[in-house]
């Protein structure tokens, strides 16, 4: 169980997120007839309050069995996702990203629950490509020790096997007395 919590990387986040904020926040607001009127209030106090407060609340860690990861300026939205069932890290980059120096890695797992193909999007993670491969190490470490223990899964199934060989014996026992 101490393993389970081990923590191997703790990604550090590009301060540039308040300001990418800043402006995706102006952009929707301009966007809107209503939103202008707010505009000033968003670019003079709670746009910045809003944006520091989310920068605050980054965390994101690997550990030697999760990926888990904190974000929420006024809503606190906590994810863990274990690493086996990671199917796939999307490196996402394009000009508007490069202008604030942030790149999203974005986290796919083996689950059908989520119809937008994503489970988890990490935005602003410094030094992206290299905590991709730390995951994808880390992943690839839990696949082969679970594959070298295989054969205790067959074991495993020969005794459910045996289980249900008595099951189906004494089932039979019952219906012939009847």
């Amino acid at each position: 169980m101490a393993t389970e919590n081990k923590i191997i990387l703790k990604a550090a986040f590009n301060p540039a997120i308040k300001n990418y904020i800043l402006v995706v926040g102006s952009f929707f607001l301009i966007i809107t007839f209503f939103g202008i009127l707010l505009l000033p209030f968003w670019l003079l106090g709670v746009g910045q309050f809003g944006s520091k407060r989310y920068f605050n609340s980054l965390q994101c860690e690997l550990t030697s069995r999760h990926l888990r990861f904190k974000k929420g300026a006024f809503f606190k939205v906590e994810k863990t996702i274990p690493l086996e069932n990671i199917q796939d890290l999307t490196f996402i980059d394009n000009p508007f990203l490069r202008w604030f120096d942030l790149r999203i890695l974005k986290v796919e797992t083996a689950s059908g629950n989520n119809p937008h193909g994503s489970d988890m999007k990490l935005i602003g993670i410094m030094d992206t490509e290299n905590f991709k491969e730390e995951v994808l190490e880390q992943r690839e470490r839990i696949v082969s020790a679970k594959s070298s223990n295989a054969p205790q899964s067959s074991s495993d199934d020969q005794n459910l096997m045996t289980m249900l060989s008595e099951i189906k014996t004494v089932l039979e026992e019952i219906r012939d007395k009847k």
